[in-house]
């Protein structure tokens, strides 16, 4: 099936040449689908269990064994397996040393080649994708669950090899100095090719014959929500060229009733302004284009509050009264974000400039002479 997927969808959208700043913006990406897939794993066959115990009936034979190739996979991926090969039983109470979990060894591999730490990045894309994907794995159809499971680790395969090859070429460094990438799909016994054969057994226990031509569509979807994501993530970060390329930077309100992200540069250019309101509320000024930010929930939450002018629309959170965003009377169509709501561990860095709007109209008049036609993205109320 591997030689049958790379027919199918041809090179692997990570074998793409990639700036450094383009792959400094996916690898926090790929930490966080690398940190969050075992435990998903794991744990997408608990409602099959719990139905079982709510209907007092036995497991049945399919759940078992995804149940089993799912708990191997977690175990493999948050190093067990490892430790046992090495140290045999002896080595049980090493699981602890967290540093051998796969996500680990790949943090410290990127780290090593960025020069610095890098956290996982859990943007809007990669949610989604880690939603579609449980839910797949989940799935009470077996020939859905099997799937799903077979299209991750035959992906993953590929994924994972162009990946390494890249930041070979793009930090020209050598390929067995990549720990996670060598353990993985390097050397004569790679790991990744036993996910495969595992996963892939499971066909021929949980396919019927006359279902074959189901699985092969479920196994092309599965397939290609993985592929999208490499896809959506390279298009992320091939938004602008490397100094200013964008990353989804995620917020929230003091209850956390509002959450949102915004599309920005990791240096951040922020406004602010002596105004009566922002004076009082210590807003800080991120001025984004309208599709840049998005509410990922509570919507229903916001409250409007407009003086003066009428123009500008002060959106509150009703519970706890923190302003995250708002639309500004400089830019209707666009948003001003309070950086302060910001999750600070996706900024570098943040400049600031003065805007003084105790004297709006005549700050106004003079930044527009000064930037002409982009006073609209550069100025605020």
């Amino acid at each position: 099936m591997t030689e049958q997927a790379r027919a199918l969808f041809g090179p692997h959208p990570f074998a793409a040449q990639m700036s450094q700043g383009q792959v400094a913006s996916l690898l926090p990406e790929y930490l966080a689908m690398s940190q969050a897939f075992p435990y998903l794993q794991a744990g997408s066959q608990k409602d099959l269990i719990f139905d079982a115990m709510n209907h007092n009936r036995d497991l049945a034979r399919d759940v078992e064994l995804t149940s089993v190739v799912a708990n191997f996979i977690c175990w493999d991926e948050t190093g067990g397996y490892g430790q046992i090969l090495q140290g045999g039983k002896a080595a049980l109470p090493d699981i602890l040393v967290t540093k051998n979990f796969h996500s680990n060894l790949f943090r410290k591999d990127a780290s090593q080649l960025l020069g610095r730490a890098i956290r996982p990045n859990y943007s809007a894309t990669t949610k989604r994708y880690l939603h579609s994907l449980y839910a797949g794995l989940s799935s009470k159809d077996p020939l859905v669950r099997c799937a799903y499971m077979v299209a991750f680790e035959l992906h993953a395969a590929d994924m994972i090899q162009s990946l390494w090859t890249t930041l070979v070429k793009t930090f020209e460094v050598r390929s067995d100095d990549l720990e996670y990438f060598r353990s993985h799909v390097g050397g004569e016994d790679p790991a990744e090719k036993y996910h495969g054969e595992m996963t892939s057994r499971l066909i021929g226990e949980l396919v019927p014959a006359d279902r074959n031509d189901r699985f092969l569509d479920e196994f092309d979807r599965a397939y290609r929500l993985s592929l999208q994501w490499c896809r959506d993530l390279l298009r992320i970060v091939s938004l602008q060229g490397d100094d200013h390329s964008e990353i989804e930077h995620h917020g929230r309100c003091h209850c956390g009733s509002v959450k949102f992200y915004v599309q920005a540069p990791r240096e951040l250019s922020a406004v602010r302004c002596n105004c009566s309101i922002c004076q009082m509320s210590g807003f800080l000024h991120l001025l984004v284009p309208g599709n840049k930010l998005g509410i990922e929930c509570g919507e229903e939450f916001l409250t409007t509050y407009q003086f003066n002018k009428n123009i500008a629309r002060h959106t509150f959170c009703r519970v706890c009264g923190v302003k995250p965003f708002y639309r500004p009377r400089s830019n209707p169509s666009g948003f001003s974000v309070n950086i302060r709501c910001l999750d600070n561990r996706t900024i570098e860095r943040i400049s600031i400039s003065e805007f003084d709007g105790e004297h709006w109209d005549q700050a106004f008049r003079s930044m527009h002479q000064d930037l002409e036609s982009c006073v609209e993205d550069k100025t605020l109320e």
